[in-house]
């Protein structure tokens, strides 16, 4: 699930994240088991400001099970 959310986080544009960043959400879901997650997305600059943006990804099942989440990152080249 975390894949799967990370291919989505990544569909904004560089453009339109470049203007919010340092930015994340959480929301509810529910899990391909039938689960209820909670889903967290965050967008970091890479490495320094106005390059590449980190997405990072982490779906768990409520605060307490946090570390044991699973998490997906990738990047989203300025170009």
């Amino acid at each position: 699930m975390a894949d799967d959310e990370l291919s989505r986080a990544m569909s904004l544009s560089w453009r339109e994240l470049s203007k919010v960043i340092p930015w994340g959400d959480t929301f509810d879901g529910i899990s391909p088991a039938g689960r209820n997650v909670e889903v967290e997305r965050n967008y970091l600059w890479a490495a320094q400001e106005g390059g590449d943006i980190l997405c990072e990804v982490a779906v768990y099942g409520g605060e307490s099970r946090y570390d044991q989440g699973a998490r997906a990152r990738g990047v989203i080249s300025r170009r």
